[in-house]
């Protein structure tokens, strides 16, 4: 008896915890439906009249569908080649055991735990100095390389749990390497592709210190659109603010929706396997 009453408190907290986290994300949805006088209103109305004029202001204002395509571009190209290089190293890393393996590992990661203003100076000036500025290409390659230190120590928890031995029966019965690695050895980490893609992906998606400092017109993600376009005459347009972010999280919501079963076997870097 008592301990199923303290499951259930254990429940109603945790559902209690995660609605005081998820009261920020429904009230700019909200606010997204309402006018400019029901959302400044004081005190806040929850119930009202939804209105669709938010949203039709957002696609008419020019570029904003052009800045949702970069960001999607950007961010899904960065990712994938993100995630075929690491799945490259984090393979080698796995099976051959290169000297320094231990160390080249914390070397990579803790590229992702320098602060990103520690980085923008010498970011800047190289990619100012080879013309990478506001390039598609230079944008794409930044976010694959802000993403590979850590795609890297994923895949390879995923890797060591495939046996060495699948490798060895694929060689003895023929397959080369290449077959090994995508015929024997990429299904198997299928989840933790998915994970680190994932991840990765949320990342990129709401960056924006470098969009904004090594990007410029033609590589403008939503991020630094929203901080240029969110003021108006009267002040913060907080209307068009909150019409575009709810139009900016729906992408990396549904994907999270989806795969969600992939990210618990993501987050425990393969140790968890379930059934995916």
């Amino acid at each position: 008896m008592r301990k199923g009453l303290g499951r259930t408190l254990y429940h109603i907290l945790l559902w209690f915890i995660a609605v005081i986290f998820f009261l920020p994300v429904l009230w700019i949805v909200l606010a997204a439906f309402k006018t400019k006088d029901q959302l400044l209103a004081v005190p806040t109305k929850w119930f009202f009249v939804p209105t669709l004029a938010n949203f039709v202001d957002l696609f008419t204002r020019p570029n904003i569908v052009n800045y949702l395509v970069t960001s999607v571009v950007i961010s899904v190209s960065a990712v994938a080649i993100a995630i075929v290089v690491s799945f490259l190293a984090a393979y080698c890393f796995s099976r051959y055991q290169p000297k320094g393996t231990n160390f080249l590992m914390f070397l990579l990661l803790s590229m992702r735990m320098v602060p990103a203003a520690a980085t923008v100076i010498p970011v800047y000036l190289m990619y100012v100095a080879f013309g990478w500025k506001d390039t598609w290409g230079g944008m794409i390659l930044f976010y694959a390389m802000f993403s590979i230190p850590f795609s890297v120590w994923i895949l390879k928890g995923f890797v060591d749990g495939v046996s060495p031995r699948f490798d060895e029966t694929g060689l003895v019965n023929g397959g080369s390497r290449l077959h090994v690695l995508f015929k024997v050895v990429l299904p198997q980490v299928k989840p933790g592709l998915v994970a680190a893609f994932i991840f990765n992906l949320v990342f990129v998606w709401n960056e924006f210190l470098f969009n904004f400092l090594i990007g410029g017109r033609r590589t403008t993600m939503v991020p630094v659109a929203l901080s240029t376009w969110m003021y108006a005459q009267s002040g913060v347009d907080w209307t068009f603010v909150a019409a575009l972010t709810t139009v900016f999280m729906i992408p990396p919501i549904l994907v999270v929706f989806f795969f969600q079963k992939y990210l618990l076997t993501g987050m425990t870097f393969g140790t968890v396997r379930g059934e995916v």
